[in-house]
């Protein structure tokens, strides 16, 4: 019984990790992880102000990458 309830929690953690991927819970955070390691003498430019240029649209369409 105590192997099920532990498995049940690994799959539970998997699917919250999953949908959180999947909504772009962790956009920011990645964005911020890359600008740090390839750009360490910029600035991290704020969560709000990530997702106001995620989802601004120029004429090629959204940019939410730096490189």
């Amino acid at each position: 019984m105590g192997r099920f309830i532990v498995r049940a929690r690994q799959t539970a953690a998997q699917i919250g990790w999953y949908w959180g991927t999947l909504m772009g819970d962790n956009h920011y955070r990645r964005y911020a992880e890359h600008r740090r390691l390839t750009h360490p003498d910029e600035p991290v430019i704020s969560e709000r102000e990530y997702w106001r240029m995620r989802h601004s649209t120029t004429e090629s369409g959204p940019n939410p990458r730096c490189c």
